[in-house]
């Protein structure tokens, strides 16, 4: 066979594969592959400009992930900074049957129940980068997700949801005690209280309240005594509020 021959073959059957997809992607139940616009496109790619978050986009660059801080310490995100005027209404794995699964957080209130602590400022519970800041859905109201290394140099997330505002922005750094939010009633679904977790991963995934297997969920009391670093009564300032107070860019 001659080579010319070969080279016309090889083309005609590239031609026909290129054809065979352009084909199936029209007459695939997806439909066809949605365009991004050009604000979108824009955006580093885990960071979509849209809210919900796009599943194509579900892990984070090599940009973002050089941009998480290490966290020296992590403390409570609601009450005082020993954690002290709040309760565990549902604590992390708690079999809810009325919700078809275990609890993937803790449910944080204020000592007052009910909607005595709507309003009441949330704090990021360490050192972070905001990886998410939105409304993925009504039930979930507005959540806010910091991406932390813990001191040992591993990913952890933590997860602040069913907030009535958020006070952060995507791809801004919190100070651990920086606001990320205020506590909310998810748009009147529940009382108001903080939905919060804390999850070993390397990308945004929401994911869901209640579930039947606990995938990268940590419980988060657990967590943050284990990686408290302090004394119970022991207080020390951020890293990051630090900085930020010395450029005149105060943290709370």
């Amino acid at each position: 066979m001659s080579k010319n021959l070969t080279f016309l073959l090889t083309l005609v059957i590239a031609a026909g594969m290129i054809g065979f997809r352009i084909w199936d992607s029209k007459n695939s139940p997806g439909g066809s592959i949605e365009s991004l616009g050009l604000q979108e496109g824009g955006a580093a790619l885990s960071m979509p400009e849209r809210d919900p978050v796009d599943d194509r986009f579900h892990f984070l660059s090599a940009w973002q992930t050089v941009q998480i801080p290490r966290a020296v310490r992590f403390d409570p995100p609601l009450g005082s900074e020993h954690s002290a005027l709040i309760y565990n209404a549902q604590k992390f794995w708690e079999m809810n049957e009325k919700r078809g699964g275990h609890h993937t957080g803790d449910d944080l209130n204020g000592i007052g129940g009910m909607n005595t602590d709507l309003g009441d400022p949330v704090f990021a519970a360490a050192d972070g980068l905001v990886i998410f800041a939105g409304e993925p859905s009504p039930g979930w109201g507005n959540v806010v997700v910091l991406a932390h290394t813990t001191p040992d140099g591993k990913p952890l997330h933590s997860m602040y949801a069913h907030m009535h505002e958020i006070l952060v922005n995507i791809g801004q750094l919190v100070p651990r005690g920086g606001k990320v939010g205020t506590v909310g009633t998810s748009n009147g679904f529940y009382p108001a209280h903080l939905h919060f977790e804390m999850r070993t991963s390397d990308g945004v995934d929401i994911g869901a309240g209640y579930a039947m297997h606990p995938l990268n969920r940590l419980d988060p009391t657990a967590t943050l005594v284990s990686l408290r670093n302090a004394a119970a009564d022991g207080l020390s300032p951020s890293p990051l509020g630090v900085i930020a107070s010395s450029t005149g860019n105060p943290s709370k």
